[in-house]
């Protein structure tokens, strides 16, 4: 009988979703009528949509919040992918090059991109584009963002008379060897072999030259790097944590930074921020202006530094001198809105209470360190945890 009365219910949930994507469908055919769509798309292609469950899951488990720093960076910057991505270098190289000399931005950051996006076009994603920027369009995280993208991808297969069979890619709707919203797709995406066309699904150098002409647009300084890893000293003001705070690379050095390995700082009036991706117990990054284009890329520290990183190792640099503790645990969602539930009880503004150990969670933690006379890395190690959720049970 249970059983009976959950599948019913389970049955009669499944139905209320089913109509409310069919809703939002005609809502979506409206959109799309004010872009100025043909008729056919509007009729035959976006009624055929079908929503996808598993893109509903994975959007709320993405790794770049989900992961420790450790965990990020060592399944992304693997010897395996340096030494490929060093080999496509030198095979790529008078493109690259002439890529650097019309966009201002080395090779070695392109490639490193194309490694994190999709391991250098081994996985260009499998989803179907069009599917899923519906049901991301149809839920109401992100509905404006998606419904935008949704519309967007749907001029992009009109432009460029691409069948929708043949658009796949992330489940968030990013295509192609670089993984482009078609946002970007539409508005960054240049033809780099010459053939009249676009395609970043099957042209390397449609995708690289679209890489480069992206990050130029989105501000790329020509001739300075993204970053480097660095030292702190023992007295470092942590309260000057974070991207929030810029001083020039001169005055970092005045307040004892130095190299990863412990060489002075050139003097220079960059301006400059510093990250402990994995707390003080971590590597500590100086980070340039670059990183701040890279973070338009992809809004998450991890995979800005790892990109970085990437970067430094296919044009020959070696590894990180301190590596990230790998015996540090990761938070699930429900944990760091806990954290973030306490930070707020007691005065010291998260930004939200979403789950999500972004930025704002960061500063607001140090600031919780600083007030109780622990390290303020701003990095919610077990002695931060076990302070801030003190008589509250939990974690």
């Amino acid at each position: 009988m249970k059983k009976t009365i959950l599948m019913v219910a389970l049955s009669i949930g499944s139905a209320s979703a089913s109509a409310d994507f069919a809703e939002c469908l005609i809502g979506l055919q409206q959109e799309a009528r004010a872009r100025q769509l043909p008729d056919h798309i509007i009729n035959e292609v976006i009624p055929g949509m079908q929503q996808q469950s598993r893109v509903l899951e994975l959007d709320r488990q993405q790794p770049e919040f989900t992961q420790t720093f450790a965990q990020y960076m060592n399944a992304r910057v693997t010897e395996g992918r340096i030494e490929r991505g060093r080999e496509l270098y030198r095979q790529h190289r008078p493109f690259l090059d002439q890529l650097t000399r019309e966009y201002g931005v080395p090779g070695q950051y392109l490639v490193a991109f194309w490694g994190l996006e999709t391991n250098f076009g081994s996985f260009l994603g499998g989803m179907p584009t069009l599917d899923s920027l519906a049901t991301l369009a149809c839920d109401e995280r992100r509905a404006q963002f998606f419904t935008t993208e949704f519309t967007n991808a749907l001029e992009l297969m009109h432009r460029e008379s691409l069948d929708p069979a043949n658009m796949r890619g992330s489940w968030a709707g990013a295509v192609g060897h670089t993984q482009f919203m078609p946002s970007s797709y539409l508005r960054y995406a240049v033809d780099g072999d010459g053939d009249g066309r676009i395609d970043l699904w099957a042209s390397e150098q449609d995708a690289l030259a679209s890489g480069a002409n992206f990050l130029q647009q989105l501000g790329w300084d020509e001739g300075f790097r993204w970053g480097r890893e660095v030292t702190l000293p023992a007295d470092f003001p942590y309260e000057k944590l974070g991207a929030s705070t810029r001083l020039s690379v001169t005055e970092w050095a005045a307040l004892g930074v130095r190299t990863a390995t412990g060489n002075p700082l050139p003097a220079a009036d960059l301006q400059a921020s510093v990250l402990l991706p994995a707390g003080h117990r971590g590597p500590a990054f100086l980070i340039y202006p670059n990183f701040a284009v890279i973070m338009r890329w992809n809004r998450s520290e991890s995979y800005a530094i790892s990109v970085g990183h990437l970067a430094d190792r296919i044009a020959g640099a070696g590894s990180l001198i301190q590596m990230p503790p790998t015996d540090q645990p990761a938070l699930s969602r429900p944990q760091v809105i806990e954290i973030q539930q306490a930070l707020s009880d007691r005065g010291f503004d998260p930004g939200g209470v979403d789950g999500v150990l972004g930025s704002g969670t960061r500063a607001a933690l140090a600031l919780f360190q600083l007030n109780n006379n622990l390290v303020g890395d701003g990095f919610p190690d077990s002695a931060t945890i076990a302070a801030l959720l003190e008589g509250r049970g939990g974690i």
